[in-house]
């Protein structure tokens, strides 16, 4: 008969089982980190006369101005690019949001993760719900913006005004594809949040890098500018040519892509939801492998 395991591997921290658990238990505490994030949102707007409206109006003229610069420049027409360039700030604020706070999470969470007993992966879901609300709140410039150009959208049409340029199907049905789509970004911010934040816990220069390195993934992903504009650029190189081969690599191009194209009524490939799926898949493998081996280790960094 073999001898029993020790105790102290029977009780091993470093288990799935106790990574999903945390998991679990942060998710009926649902109501913790629920009013956490919404107290953060009320605290940075304290004494103000709006209060978080603030984050609206400031979407809004950030949005204003890129849609009025890029038309003029570029001579696109402002009632398709508009649309475009809003719901793309908006869906990056969100993805912004979680990358460079989410870096922090756990540091700036100190206090309540020494003297609060909850699950470590309460303050990462705290994080991704605070910039849900501030998304609910942008939403609102997008829904502005789609009334006042709704009749350049609702047909078929081109972002820009080049024969080479793709047509658009304009609004309809698959609008409604927007639901699973950010289902989808929120599950890939929370692992985000969870791995990104655990090692810059451990490491202290992980957040400053990624804030540097996040001003470059903003211009290299279709936000200030349209996917349609290095397609007419390129055309002449053929399908396969380097400017839209290289831009492919970027995964939050593919995020973007299956939000946005169904809320201003442009062509979406499946393309984009296998590589949103498997960076998902991915991730979440090594943010769990992370919580399974530090989750117990984050209290003493902090």
């Amino acid at each position: 008969m073999e001898p029993e395991a020790p105790a102290r591997f029977a009780g091993s921290a470093k288990t799935f089982r106790r990574a999903f658990q945390d998991l679990v238990r942060a998710l009926r505490a649902r109501e913790l980190w629920g009013q956490l994030a919404w107290q953060d949102i009320k605290q940075r707007y304290r004494r103000s006369t709006i209060g978080p409206l603030w984050i609206t109006v400031g979407m809004g003229v950030t949005a204003l101005a890129l849609g009025v610069v890029n038309s003029a420049l570029f001579g696109t027409s402002i009632a398709t690019l508009l649309p475009s360039i809003t719901t793309g700030l908006i869906l990056w604020n969100f993805i912004n949001g979680c990358i460079v706070e989410g870096s922090e999470t756990f540091i700036v969470n100190e206090g309540l993760i020494k003297q609060l007993p909850a699950p470590i992966t309460t303050y990462a879901f705290r994080t991704v719900w605070r910039q849900t609300l501030y998304f609910a709140h942008n939403m609102v410039v997008y829904v502005v913006v789609l009334l006042v150009f709704f009749g350049s959208v609702d047909h078929p049409y081109k972002v820009i005004d080049h024969p080479d340029a793709p047509v658009h199907p304009g609004l309809g049905w698959p609008i409604l594809l927007a639901i699973p789509a950010f289902v989808l970004i929120m599950l890939n911010g929370t692992w985000v949040v969870l791995l990104f934040g655990v090692v810059a816990t451990r490491f202290r220069d992980v957040p400053p890098v990624i804030q540097s390195f996040i001003t470059m993934l903003f211009y290299a992903t279709p936000i200030m500018w349209s996917m349609d504009q290095v397609i007419a650029m390129n055309a002449n190189s053929g399908p396969g040519s380097w400017g839209v081969t290289v831009l492919k690599f970027n995964p939050i191009y593919h995020f973007v892509e299956i939000l946005r194209a169904p809320l201003i009524g442009q062509m979406q490939s499946w393309v984009h939801w296998v590589v949103a799926g498997g960076v998902t898949v991915v991730g979440w493998a090594l943010a769990l492998l992370v919580l399974r081996n530090y989750r117990s280790r984050i209290s003493y960094w902090v």
